[in-house]
């Protein structure tokens, strides 16, 4: 049961990702006068189609990806509503466009997710268990944590991925004390059964319009550098290609969280919504970072030849852009065949 609604919520929450982020494309398209060909859902063979207009809206068979085709996009055209032939700054609005609504998206998410939360976490240390290691080594009660082995602390979030990393229980704190910044060097954890033991409870916060949006903000930024700090620990070989995880694996954690919050007695829908509510924050701001790194066949990295064009005031030459695009598309696409494998090795191995 739970691996159905799992795949039914992975579903949808892909589904919505998508759209989001091809309607971001489709309406910055739209605005600028761009004529827009087909606006699709899904890949492979289509199992609806409607033409409206201008327009071939498509629903198509895989539930992962789409597409917003415009005229002009890969191609030479005399028309004055293509794409190609619209000033720089325009198509840099129009391919940005995608990314900047997913991050939009992630930050309503994480609105509701907090919003319907009893209280709000701070980072300011309001308790200490007896005899707390951490405290007999420098933090004191009401210390706001700043940063963490040079690590800026935003949210919660940065401060259980920062304490969790460690191997060693031994950390460098900044912390904001009676108005000022202290710096505490050698914070002490103790650990048990090898993993670190947190021996502090952080402030609660009452939930209001303004700490709402002032710690969805946070909580997004954290998100957004998350992924930017796993990219740089899979360069580093801090983890390995086998660690990532593509769609299929995401739908496992998915049905996961499931199966943790459904049982013969009922569903928890308060904690199931807030932790799938999470996942979701965490993957569209994914995709929306992601896309935006320059790299052959993303946004960012169409977005690095209009950026050159825009500097060298006229455009790369369209051949090589393409053999540039191509080959990073097929790179892309050799390794999420590769991370779906793997996926699914570790999904019936």
């Amino acid at each position: 049961m739970s691996v159905v609604i799992g795949v039914l919520v992975a579903i949808l929450v892909f589904g919505l990702i998508i759209f989001i982020h091809e309607f971001g494309h489709f309406t910055a398209a739209k605005l600028c006068g761009v004529k827009v060909d087909q606006f699709a859902i899904g890949m492979g063979p289509a199992i609806f189609k409607k033409q409206k207009g201008e327009t071939l809206y498509a629903l198509r068979l895989l539930p992962f990806g789409g597409f917003c085709s415009m005229e002009g996009e890969n191609e030479e055209s005399d028309s004055d509503r293509a794409f190609c032939n619209k000033k720089v700054w325009q198509r840099i609005i129009i391919v940005a466009a995608g990314a900047f609504m997913n991050l939009v998206l992630g930050f309503i998410v994480v609105v509701i997710m907090i919003s319907v939360q009893d209280d709000i976490t701070s980072t300011q240390i309001s308790w200490f268990e007896d005899n707390a290691a951490s405290h007999n080594s420098g933090l004191m009660l009401g210390d706001e944590i700043k940063s963490i082995n040079g690590y800026h602390i935003f949210s919660e979030i940065d401060m259980s991925y920062q304490l969790q990393s460690d191997e060693d229980g031994v950390f460098d704190f900044v912390v904001e004390r009676d108005g000022k910044k202290v710096e505490l060097n050698d914070v002490e954890f103790s650990k048990k059964d090898k993993v670190l033991h947190i021996d502090f409870k952080v402030l609660p916060i009452d939930v209001n319009p303004l700490t709402v949006c002032e710690y969805s903000a946070k909580t997004c930024v954290s998100y957004a550098r998350l992924v930017l700090v796993s990219l740089k620990d899979l360069v580093l070989g801090k983890y390995k290609i086998n660690d990532l995880s593509g769609p299929v694996g995401i739908v496992d954690v998915m049905s996961g969280v499931v199966g943790d919050y459904v049982e013969d007695s009922g569903i928890d829908w308060y904690r199931l919504i807030q932790q799938l509510l999470s996942l979701a924050a965490l993957i569209t701001i994914n995709v929306g970072i992601f896309n935006l790194l320059p790299l052959p066949a993303l946004d960012g990295g169409r977005l690095v030849f209009l950026i050159i064009e825009g500097i060298r005031r006229k455009p790369v030459p369209a051949k090589y852009e393409g053999y540039v695009h191509a080959t990073g598309l097929a790179l892309l696409m050799a390794l999420m065949v590769y991370i779906t494998a793997h996926d699914i090795f570790k999904l019936f191995g």
